[in-house]
């Protein structure tokens, strides 16, 4: 299941960590540190201290010491996250929240009567990053409400949830209906010219905030399966690839992952892609660990799926708005205020590990 997430040096720069940490540990254990060994990997560590293969949480707490989480340097003091998010000795996200909250309520917060309230739209079925029934409608859209009341900003907001995304890019923000769609991973748009033309209009078409969130995009296979363990991604080149409709490929596509290279297959949701590679019918689910770790354990698989070892994809989510809405980029850049604050102070790692410890509480 997946637990706790990001942190950057910024956190430490604000003094949310104490100064001084135990320099080496041989135990694999929650809340604590952890010098890497030979032989080690990021699932293998996660494995011991969380009881999953989602080392997401990893990861992100140690994103300026990992360059790539498929080769770890032996030596590495790796910091592993506390039940609730924290760092060993950190304070708690709760208690970075609740600081936040009061410094804002100090200030002036009067809003002008001529700014309308900012219409955002999220969808449901992504828990935990956003859905209806999450504290706040997820740690997303808690991101960019808080964000819309930092760094100087005073919006007022209105949150809906339109659960067609696709609706999102293609009709509701283009005519205006709304302002802000919550997440979106974008394309590295200098290789536009490899990209499906829906890839490409997240280039043409949107202004993206800075990045929210930082994913690892797993290859997954059956055991034994042939493209268990390949080291490059040309050697994908005939496999069954399933991604649900609707979902991104732009990453596929950046690397030639296209038809008739490779054959996609696109069900309807995430737990298709599994039952149908547990059936057979497909060869590779290649998604964020955090999504497939909550799949698998929805469906009873622990164990019956194995992660490519060799390769993953780092991708970045961001707000969006459309370019022709005209007042977009101004939203864009006081979102981008907010987040930078937000940084600054920990209060963006608070509320995203505070929004996965209250979800992983009730999925638990």
């Amino acid at each position: 299941m997946k637990r706790n997430i990001l942190i950057t040096n910024l956190i430490l720069a604000a003094g949310f960590v104490a100064t001084t940490f135990p320099m080496t540990a041989s135990a694999q254990e929650a809340c604590s540190t952890y010098t890497v060994q030979s032989g080690d990997r990021l699932s293998t560590i996660a494995e011991t201290a969380y009881g999953t293969f989602d080392y997401q949480q990893i990861f992100n707490a140690n994103r300026n010491e990992i360059t790539n989480p498929n080769d770890l340097d032996v030596g590495t003091v790796l910091q592993l996250p506390c039940e609730d998010g924290s760092l060993p000795n950190a304070a708690s996200p709760l208690e970075v929240i609740a600081q936040q909250e009061a410094i804002q309520e100090n200030r002036a917060t009067a809003t002008s009567q001529f700014e309308p309230p900012i219409k955002i739209v999220s969808a449901n079925g992504w828990a935990p990053f956003v859905g209806e029934d999450l504290n706040g409608g997820g740690m997303l859209v808690r991101l960019a409400t808080t964000a819309l009341n930092r760094g100087g900003n005073s919006r007022e907001y209105s949150v809906d949830f339109v659960d067609d995304w696709g609706s999102h890019l293609a009709t509701l923000l283009p005519i205006g209906a709304f302002d802000i769609s919550i997440a979106w991973y974008l394309p590295d748009c200098s290789k536009i010219d490899l990209l499906s033309e829906t890839m490409a209009k997240r280039c043409t078409e949107l202004d993206g905030s800075l990045p929210i969130y930082e994913t690892v995009v797993g290859f997954f296979t059956m055991p034994g399966n042939e493209y268990a363990e390949v080291r490059n991604y040309t050697d994908y080149a005939g496999a069954r690839i399933c991604r649900p409709e609707g979902w991104f490929t732009f990453d596929l596509e950046e690397q030639g992952l296209i038809t008739p290279v490779v054959e996609m297959v696109t069900p309807n949701s995430v737990a298709d892609c599994f039952e149908m590679m547990q059936a057979g019918d497909v060869d590779v689910v290649p998604l964020e660990i955090e999504s497939v770790a909550a799949t698998v354990r929805d469906l009873g698989i622990e164990g019956e799926v194995v992660q490519n070892p060799y390769l993953t994809n780092l991708l970045q989510m961001s707000f969006v708005t459309h370019k022709t809405n005209p007042r977009g980029r101004v939203y864009i850049a006081m979102l981008n205020r907010g987040l930078t604050e937000m940084r600054e102070t920990g209060e963006w790692y608070a509320i995203i590990s505070n929004s996965l410890a209250e979800f992983n509480n009730l999925t638990n």
